[in-house]
C-alpha cells in the first residue's frame, strides 16, 4: 500500500528492523501477496539480502496433512512455528505491517529483559474517540498488564495495545499451541495476550513518538496528511534512522511553468503544470495545466486533464481523470451506500485504472470501482452530469476481462 508519495505502508516495519540492528525478519502474507513480493524482492533495499538471517517470506502452505489459509494473526504465527523453533533465539518481536511510526525497537527489547517479562506489549494512549478500534489495556504501577479488553464498545480507558510484542521463546510456543486447540477466536489482542495474562508475567511498554494505525480510510488519509503540516510529528528526514523503500528510478519531478504547489508531496516522476495544494502525489502523476488536487493523496501514474478537480480523494494508480471533471463534489456529505461507517467523513476513492470521463461531477463519500472504463459511465444514473454523494460506482468486472487482450 503506498504511503507518503515514495513509500509503501510495510516500509516503516522493516527500517524499524534495521535501524535496531535486527537482520532475521520473516513476513507472514497471504491476501493477494504479488504487489507485497514485487515490491520487497529478497530484502535489499533494507540490507536484508543476507546468507545468513534476512528475509523470508511466508505464505499459507500444506502443513500437518492439510492446507489452510490463515485464520487470524496468532494461527499466521502458528502455522509457521517451525520457522521460528529452528532460530537460536531467546525473544520473538511480533510486529503488524499497516502502521506508522519510527521506534527503535532495541529499547523495547531491554524494558523486556529488564522487568523480567514473559510477554511485553508496546502500548500508547489514544484520543479516547478512538478507543473503539483498539486493544484497550490497565496498567499497574509496576507496568504489569492487569486488564485488557479488545475494540470496547464502551469507554474503559485510552491506553491502546500497538499490536508489538516481545514474547519469550518457548512462552510464544505454549501460548500457540493452547491457542491452536481452545475454541476460541485465534488474534493476538482478543486471544493470546488476554490469556497469557492468566498464566504469565505480560508488562506493557510505553511508547510517546509518533504512531498510527492506517486500517481506515480516515486514519490513511489523516497519516498522510500529517506529513505535508509545518513541522510534522514523524520525522522521515533523520538520516540515523531512515525509513528505506524500493524505489523505482524516475526523473526528478518537474514544475511546469504554469505549476503550483504548496505544503506537499511531490515524487519523482510527477509533472505538474496546475496546482497542487495540501496533497500527495505519488511517482509520475501529471498534472496539467488548469487542473487542480487539493487535500488529496494521488498514487502513481495517475493523469489529471486540464480543468479537472481533485478534492479530498484517495486516487489509485493508473487513473486517467477527464477535462474539467471534479472528484469530491459539493457540500453532501451523505456517507457511501455500502460502507457507511468508512466513507462517512468526505473523502471520495477512485479505483485503480478507473478512467473517469470529462465534464462529470462525483459527490463525497463515493467509491469508483477499479478499471471502470469511461464508456461505461454513459450506463450510470447521473442527472446534469452529477454522481450524488454517497454512491458507488460498479465495474462490470466480467465484461472487461473478456474484452482485455
Amino acid at each position: 500500500m503506498p504511503f507518503g508519495g515514495d513509500y509503501r505502508i510495510i516500509d516503516f516495519a522493516l527500517s524499524n528492523c534495521v535501524n535496531s540492528g535486527m537482520y532475521d525478519v520473516a513476513i507472514i502474507a497471504q491476501y493477494n501477496p504479488r504487489s507485497l513480493v514485487r515490491h520487497i524482492g529478497i530484502g535489499k533495499s533494507w540490507n536484508l539480502d543476507r546468507l545468513n538471517g534476512g528475509l523470508a517470506l511466508l505464505q499459507p502452505y500444506i502443513s500437518k496433512g492439510k492446507a489452510e489459509w490463515y485464520k487470524d494473526t496468532a494461527d499466521a504465527v502458528y502455522q509457521n512455528l517451525a520457522y521460528i523453533e529452528e532460530k537460536n533465539v531467546d525473544e520473538v518481536l511480533i510486529l503488524a505491517g499497516d502502521h506508522i511510526y519510527i521506534q527503535n525497537y532495541s529499547d523495547l527489547i531491554e524494558f523486556h529483559r529488564k522487568r523480567g517479562a514473559d510477554v511485553t506489549v508496546s502500548v500508547i494512549e489514544v484520543p479516547p474517540e478512538s478507543t473503539q478500534r483498539f486493544g484497550i489495556l490497565t496498567l499497574s504501577h509496576q507496568e504489569k498488564i492487569v486488564r485488557f479488553i479488545e475494540k470496547p464498545k464502551v469507554y474503559v480507558g485510552n491506553m491502546a495495545s500497538m499490536g508489538i510484542y516481545v514474547f519469550n521463546k518457548e512462552v510464544l510456543l505454549d501460548c500457540l499451541e493452547k491457542n491452536a486447540v481452545s475454541d476460541g477466536g485465534h488474534d493476538f489482542g482478543k486471544d493470546v495476550i488476554p490469556d497469557a495474562m492468566k498464566h504469565y508475567n505480560v508488562y506493557g511498554y510505553r511508547f510517546k513518538d509518533y504512531w498510527r494505525d492506517v486500517g481506515t480510510v480516515d486514519a490513511y488519509w489523516q497519516a498522510n496528511m500529517d506529513l505535508i503540516v509545518d513541522l510534522p510529528p514523524i520525522n522521515l528526514y533523520d538520516p540515523q534512522l531512515a525509513i528505506n523503500t524500493n524505489s523505482v528510478q524516475r526523473p526528478p519531478l518537474k514544475m511546469g511553468p504554469y505549476g503550483e504547489a504548496s505544503r506537499s508531496l511531490l515524487s519523482n516522476g510527477c509533472i505538474v503544470n496546475g496546482k497542487v495544494v495540501n496533497s500527495v502525489l505519488s511517482p509520475g502523476v501529471y498534472v496539467e495545466r488548469g487542473a487542480v488536487i487539493q487535500n488529496s493523496i494521488v498514487f502513481h501514474d495517475t493523469y489529471v486533464e486540464g480543468g479537472a478537480v481533485i478534492d479530498r480523494a484517495i486516487v489509485d494508480k493508473n487513473v486517467h481523470v477527464g477535462q474539467g471533471t471534479v472528484i469530491g463534489w459539493g457540500d453532501d456529505m451523505t456517507p457511501n451506500e455500502e460502507e457507511p461507517d468508512n466513507l462517512s467523513s468526505g473523502i471520495t476513492l477512485v479505483g485503480k485504472g478507473a478512467q473517469i470521463p470529462p465534464d462529470i461531477k462525483i459527490g463525497r463519500n463515493c467509491k469508483i470501482d477499479c478499471w471502470m472504463a469511461e464508456s461505461w459511465f454513459q450506463e450510470v444514473e447521473m442527472k446534469n452530469n452529477e454522481i450524488p454523494s454517497g454512491s458507488s460506482i460498479k465495474c462490470k468486472v466480467h465484461d472487461h476481462f473478456k474484452a482485455r487482450p
